[in-house]
């Protein structure tokens, strides 16, 4: 039914020549701006450094500035370089509400005030990060804030209160997590809420739509970018990780993608004012708002395309999707998914690879046009008029099918069938949106929870394991219900899509996430030594691991798996950058 992997990397690499040859002489011959050793982009949608296109396979690494020692940032580094990997997206904020003991902090906000760190333990972290990043010739994409993040109580016993999700962290559950394990775990657009808003009108779009708290945000924002605005190891910057209506504190029930849209143009202009050398993205899903109204509503047009190879045919240019389109899309898809299960009558997999993760529902859930939540405008994201805006220099989406659903399933394909192919239509769908607005497009973060890492797995709006080791299974069962693909299954998903990314025009891809081991640890940070029943281990320093929300790749199957990132990572790779 799907061409097979080792199909896929031939051919892969028989494209790779001739993408790269026509990138290269379509650069040289419309580049219109100076060559530079910051990232920046053509008028025909590339990116480009020093002159030449540069595209590329990267990896996330969200806790780099919370490591304990320099060693371990610079060993991080250096063995993400010898993947071939040169791009690494991670934290450019770590909010409290409290002074920790230990650790790394970078923004206090309590009762409406800010407090910036510049400190040993504060952004002088992020700036051993940004050094280290430019001697192993690593760029850096950097988030400014996330939409998640729970609050933390200890024997919570409820699990929703105005101030969000509850987390039990009594000790011997399987949440008793270090600060800064999880990637929701450094503060974000909730920290700014639960501290600027009174309990009466808590919402989480009040971070979008109240002046105080924006004021606060481009404070911190202007802060942290202006210490890098001559730095070449910034590859960009990023609004927010995952940025939407709903959260773990509660939406109002107002939240437009029209409000999404705007406060990314202002918080966008303000960055560019602080640096006008390094390129701003959303960080969103990728999610899309078919025939809402758009305050960017002008497409660039599509640059020239050079000629077919003789005997080809050129593919028309892309299209703003529509509801029509997508259901005829979908219409076509499960006819030929009919014609070829006649043929073979796959079975389908007993393997559990979604969960339902969505948070509270705005006001155009309840008006959906059957076409799902990636579509229908329900998150309050529009990325086609995202990418839009003047300051957005590059468009940019997620995919990761165990907590977003992409699409509609077809009963005609098995579970795991039916994640790859939405993948695979996610991919193009945003290559194409590349296309129509004349602007590169990156894949910032893909995943999926494998059985052997579905206890350490926590949904971003949650502190929660739900299938790690002491959750009570489900009633009337025995066990729980297996959760996650086969590390077969995984490495064949992250093949095709990044051929998928390849073949259609990505210009970057982003694997969630980076694992590192043999890392100093300290009692309460995100590495801390392990606690056995006589107290902490023995061995202190050098036992850490790096955090994993479920998706790090650790222990058996890592190798097998880095090895695609990295011939990944070889195929993007232009031959001068």
């Amino acid at each position: 039914m799907y061409i097979s992997v080792l199909w896929q990397l031939v051919l892969g690499t028989l494209l790779v020549t001739t993408t790269r040859a026509s990138r290269d002489s379509k650069v040289r011959r419309n580049n219109e701006t100076p060559p530079s050793n910051f990232v920046t982009t053509s008028p025909d949608g590339q990116f480009m450094v020093n002159g030449s296109a540069f595209s590329f396979v990267g990896t996330n690494a969200y806790w780099l500035h919370a490591l304990n020692s320099d060693d371990d940032i610079d060993r991080t580094l250096q063995n993400i370089s010898m993947r071939g990997i040169k791009v690494v997206r991670t934290w450019a904020f770590n909010d409290v509400s409290a002074i920790p003991e230990n650790g790394t902090w970078f923004q206090l906000i309590v009762n409406g005030t800010t407090t910036i760190n510049n400190g040993t333990n504060g952004l002088q972290r992020l700036d051993k990060v940004v050094e280290l990043a430019q001697k192993h010739g690593i760029y850096l994409l950097l988030s400014l804030t996330n939409n998640w993040n729970p609050t933390i109580f200890d024997n919570a016993n409820t699990s929703f209160t105005p101030l969000g999700v509850l987390r039990d962290a009594t000790n011997s559950t399987n949440v008793t997590l270090p600060r800064n394990t999880l990637s929701n775990d450094y503060g974000g657009m909730d920290a700014y809420v639960r501290q600027f808003v009174s309990e009466e009108i808590l919402h989480h779009d009040q971070f979008f739509m109240n002046q105080t708290i924006i004021n606060a945000f481009t404070n911190y924002t202007t802060n942290v970018v202006s210490r890098y605005t001559n730095s070449s190891a910034v590859f960009g910057w990023e609004l927010a990780n995952d940025p939407r209506c709903n959260s773990t504190v509660q939406s109002s029930g107002s939240c437009t993608p029209q409000v999404i849209t705007r406060w990314h143009s202002t918080v966008a202009q303000s960055v560019k004012e602080a640096d006008p050398n390094h390129l701003v993205s959303s960080g969103n899903q990728g999610f899309f708002c078919m025939d809402c109204p758009k305050l960017f509503p002008t497409a660039v047009a599509p640059p020239p395309r050079p000629s077919p190879a003789p005997d080809s045919k050129r593919r028309s240019l892309p299209k703003a999707l529509t509801k029509s389109i997508l259901l005829q899309e979908r219409k076509e898809a499960r006819k030929r998914t009919r014609k070829l299960q006649k043929r073979s009558n796959p079975r389908a997999s007993g393997i559990r690879i979604r969960g339902n993760w969505v948070a509270t529902p705005t006001r155009r859930q309840d008006d959906t046009f059957g076409v799902g939540p990636a579509f229908d405008g329900s998150q309050g994201v529009d990325s086609e008029d995202i990418i839009n805006i003047p300051q957005i220099g590059f468009g940019s989406f997620q995919l990761f099918p165990d907590q977003n659903s992409y699409g509609v399933d077809d009963p005609n394909l098995p579970a795991f069938n039916n994640t790859v192919q939405q993948g695979l239509d996610w991919i193009q769908r945003h290559a194409d949106m590349g296309k129509l607005f004349g602007k590169p497009v990156s894949l910032t973060g893909f995943g999926l929870v494998t059985q052997g890492n579905a206890p350490f797995f926590v949904p971003f709006n949650s502190t929660v394991a739900p299938f790690g080791p002491d959750q009570v299974p489900e009633s009337g069962t025995s066990q729980q219900q297996p959760f996650g693909v086969t590390d077969a299954q995984r490495d064949d998903a992250y093949s095709q899509w990044l051929n998928a990314g390849l073949i259609n025009g990505l210009q970057g891809m982003i694997q969630y996430q980076w694992a590192q081991d043999n890392l100093t640890s300290q009692e309460g940070t995100a590495i801390s030594p392990s606690i056995t029943e006589s107290g902490l281990s023995p061995d202190q320093t050098t036992t850490g691991l790096s955090p994993n929300d479920g998706y790090s790749i650790q222990g058996v199957g890592q190798e097998q798996a880095a090895q695609v990132i990295q011939e990944a990572a070889n195929n993007f790779a232009p031959d001068t950058a």
